[in-house]
């Protein structure tokens, strides 16, 4: 026997289902989010649930945000459970369900006037972000925000109605301006490198566009803190759907699964008050960086690490590509050779700690997340993850052949079969180009790093083109187990 999520079944949830402490009827909108999707319910949302449970910060809620059609699905499944999700946290012994019920309304994604309309309510004093690593707008190559895109260029234009999120972001902060009302905070809750200020250069570069006193006024008047966030959250499917059902007696059209551990790391800097998440243990410092490039390197580093050979060797589950020795071995042997040697002292941080709790959590086996997941989007995710670690190998003269290799296996996986020759279907934004590439740097790998737009000088690297070059060669000669096998041998 199952219950269906909605506002009136919370008093009485089944046995084994956590709900909120607090009365959602008198909870206030604070925070306007943009991109409601797994990650931010299983994190900043989370944080606040708890903080909203210990009695304090009622005035923060959540109310979400879109600009994308698609964001209308999500949308309508958590609406018809009144915007509550079910977060369920899983490792090897340990399964814990709980309803969260911060968000309390989520605007029509696309409804422009609308958002505009609620970003210009004193009320809201914090506007986040979680719209992944290709919504900022930044060109791979230089890795700045590049305010020639299409979407910009229209959304820079006089009388035009923003469709962008920084668009609406900042027709926002004009009304605010206008009406004489303190600007809101703009938090970034993205893996990106300094996502703080790749945001202001996204906002402030559109306000350039339309008018320099606007672009000084944001800059000046606006605050936009750097953060690090972390919690491994995949896809949510029927899996998880079933799952929740069978195991804990509740339907919830879009739960979220989990790992247990979560962090985030965020910079003081608000405009106009924030929520005291330094109670539910949001680590609050005054220089994110060096947390953040810990985490990008080893972590995010790491998954690309295990993610394409693991997919050309057609594993499904990240839990099991640990389960392989070989990918394990690569993980492991990169990491300690090339990527961790790149990682400045963290404060209060044991480098090898940290790698040995990124292990621990990549083979966690109950989370399901998917190899697939971290193949994604590689055209934006490489040029974040690995190749800045590349760029400073080679500045310090050291060896590339592990990230060479790793550059050679996302080359061979975009080719788009796996050596078993089943088909890989398109996995990134700009499949069809990197395909095409693929094809060309079979027989010319050179072809492959001269995408300029995200190898930049790294593709032009005589050390790595020809670390590169082998690496490549040996995938097409022999395949990745081979491949692999040499590399851990120090024969490759």
């Amino acid at each position: 026997m199952t219950v269906k999520l909605s506002s009136s079944i919370l008093a009485k949830l089944p046995p084994k289902v956590a709900g909120p402490k607090y009365d959602r009827a008198a909870l206030k909108a604070g925070i306007v989010h943009f991109g409601v999707g797994n990650f931010h319910r299983s994190h900043q949302a989370v944080y606040l649930d708890d903080l909203f449970n210990a009695g304090v910060g009622h005035d923060w809620a959540i109310v979400g945000a879109g600009v994308f059609e698609g964001e209308k699905v999500g949308r309508g499944k958590l609406q018809e459970q009144d915007w509550l999700t079910t977060v369920v946290e899983q490792d090897s012994g340990h399964m814990s369900a709980r309803v969260t019920g911060v968000m309390i309304d989520f605007l029509m994604p696309g409804d422009a006037a609308a958002i505009i309309e609620r970003l210009a309510d004193p009320a809201i004093r914090i506007v986040s972000l979680t719209i992944t690593e290709g919504g900022y707008f930044i060109d791979p190559a230089s890795g700045v925000f590049n305010p020639t895109h299409p979407d910009i260029v229209a959304d820079a234009q006089p009388g035009a109605m923003p469709k962008t999120v920084f668009g609406i972001i900042l027709a926002g902060l004009m009304r605010r301006r206008d009406d004489g009302i303190v600007p809101f905070t703009i938090m970034s809750c993205d893996n990106i490198p300094h996502n703080g200020h790749v945001t202001a250069d996204g906002v402030i570069g559109l306000a350039r566009l339309i008018d320099e006193d606007l672009a000084t006024w944001v800059s000046e008047k606006v605050a936009f803190p750097d953060g690090m966030v972390d919690r491994i959250t995949p896809a949510t499917t029927d899996r998880e759907r079933g799952i929740l059902s069978s195991e804990f007696g509740l339907d919830d059209n879009w739960p979220v699964f989990c790992e247990p551990f979560r962090q985030w790391v965020l910079e003081d800097h608000f405009t106009d008050g924030r929520p005291p998440l330094e109670k539910v243990g949001v680590q609050f410092v005054s220089d994110v960086a060096p947390y953040e490039l810990m985490k990008i390197r080893i972590l995010n580093g790491g998954h690309a690490t295990i993610a394409y050979p693991a997919g050309l060797m057609d594993i499904h589950f990240v839990h099991e590509a640990m389960q392989e020795p070989l990918v394990r071995g690569f993980l492991d042997r990169l990491e300690h050779d090339e990527i961790i040697p790149t990682v400045p002292p963290v404060p209060d941080t044991v480098l090898e700690d940290y790698y040995r709790l990124i292990e621990h959590r990549f083979s966690n086996p109950k989370i399901g997340d998917t190899i697939r997941r971290l193949c994604l989007d590689g055209s934006n995710r490489q040029p974040k993850f690995i190749i800045p670690t590349i760029a400073d190998r080679l500045k310090a003269g050291k060896g590339v052949a592990g990230l060479a290799l790793e550059s050679a296996l996302w080359c061979r996986y975009c080719f788009g079969t796996t050596d078993s020759g089943a088909v890989i279907e398109p996995n990134d934004p700009s499949w069809d180009r990197l395909q095409t590439t693929a094809r060309a740097a079979k027989d010319a790998p050179a072809a492959w790093l001269a995408m300029e737009d995200i190898y930049g000088d790294v593709g032009r690297s005589a050390p790595f083109v020809e670390a590169f070059a082998n690496a490549l060669k040996a995938l097409w000669a022999d395949g990745a187990r081979t491949t692999l096998t040499r590399y851990l041998a120090g024969n490759l």
